[in-house]
Order: C-alpha cells, then sequence, then structure tokens
C-alpha cells in the first residue's frame, strides 16, 4: 500500500460541485484531487483518534470486545475519534466514559502511533479509573478486566493496541529498560 493514499470516493468539489481529478500540484509531491472547474485542492488530512490504557486500583487493565468493525469480536482499549475542535484529553475522557462507562484521571501519554497508508493517528494515553462501574457499550460485545500476565495478545483488534500495551507494560514493569 502507498505511503500517501487517497479516498476514490471523494469525487465533487465540497466549494463549486465540480468533479475532481488527481494532479501533482507541486513536484516531488504526491498525487492530490483537484477541482476541474475552479482548481480547489482537497487535502485529505489524517484522522486523529485516541485510546486510554485503563488501570483500576488493583493493577488490572480495562479491555472491551468490539461488536463493529475493523476488528470484530477482538479486544482493545477504549478510544476513538477526536471531534473536530476537542481537547485531545477530554476526547480520551469521553471515549473512556463512552465505551466503558468508567471516569479516568490521565496519568501521561504512552506513544503516538502512526502506519504507512494507513488515515488514524492515534494518540494513547495511560490512565487510573477514579469511578464508574465496567461495561461494554452498544459497540462492545464485552468488557472486562485483565491482570497484566492473562492479556488475550493474540485476539487484540489492532497493531497500535498491541504496541501500545507493549508500551505501557514497558514503562510499568521496567521504567529503566532501553528500546530493543
Amino acid at each position: 500500500m502507498p505511503a500517501h493514499q487517497h479516498d476514490a470516493s471523494y469525487r465533487f468539489c465540497p466549494l463549486c460541485g465540480d468533479a475532481l481529478e488527481l494532479r501533482v500540484v507541486k513536484a516531488g509531491e504526491v498525487e492530490r484531487p483537484v477541482c476541474e472547474g475552479c482548481g480547489h485542492v482537497v487535502y485529505l488530512d489524517p484522522k486523529i483518534a485516541v485510546g486510554t490504557v485503563i488501570r483500576n486500583a488493583g493493577g488490572e487493565l480495562a479491555l472491551v470486545r468490539r461488536s463493529i468493525e475493523p476488528g470484530y469480536g477482538k479486544w482493545v482499549f477504549p478510544g476513538g475519534y477526536v471531534d473536530r475542535g476537542e481537547v485531545l484529553g477530554a476526547a480520551a475522557a469521553r471515549e473512556a466514559l463512552e465505551e466503558a462507562n468508567l471516569r479516568i484521571r490521565l496519568d501521561g501519554l504512552i506513544n503516538l502511533y502512526s502506519y504507512a497508508g494507513r488515515a488514524p493517528i492515534i494518540i494513547v494515553y495511560a490512565a487510573t479509573m477514579v469511578g464508574g462501574e465496567l461495561r461494554a457499550d452498544d459497540e462492545s460485545l464485552e468488557a472486562a478486566w485483565f491482570p497484566v500476565d492473562t492479556i488475550p495478545w493474540g485476539e487484540l483488534a489492532f497493531r497500535s493496541t498491541r504496541e501500545a500495551l507493549r508500551d505501557y507494560l514497558r514503562g510499568i514493569l521496567h521504567p529503566h529498560l532501553p528500546e530493543s
């Protein structure tokens, strides 16, 4: 998959309604959708998502099993897309409440994740549960607390889920371990 890909479903200019065509706007750059009529360039920016690795007082981590695609039936930590104009931390807290019924305190940034050919940039925070009761919502089949030695690694939905959990555990269990 190319490192920079445009969604072919965008066919018409959002300003004047004329057809879009792919053109190289600046030498050395990738093709971008450009309006045949008014010349407006449509920049398809990445989507921003947030997630939270939430720990309870016993040190267990909250995971939810997805009831939607992509990743149907697989486990993830609570997360989702940031709304335009929304503060990142507020989005993380909102998603934790919506997806897992948990009120959280953000403890710090775990890492940022992006992948060639994929639109989302995923920002993952470490968090501590401060209220609520873990439960599944309409986007989840179930929700559960996992001791760190029982995380279902083979049943995780996304590469970013695996990488963020590993980064989190590296920081919590071995904070002075160099990256490999």
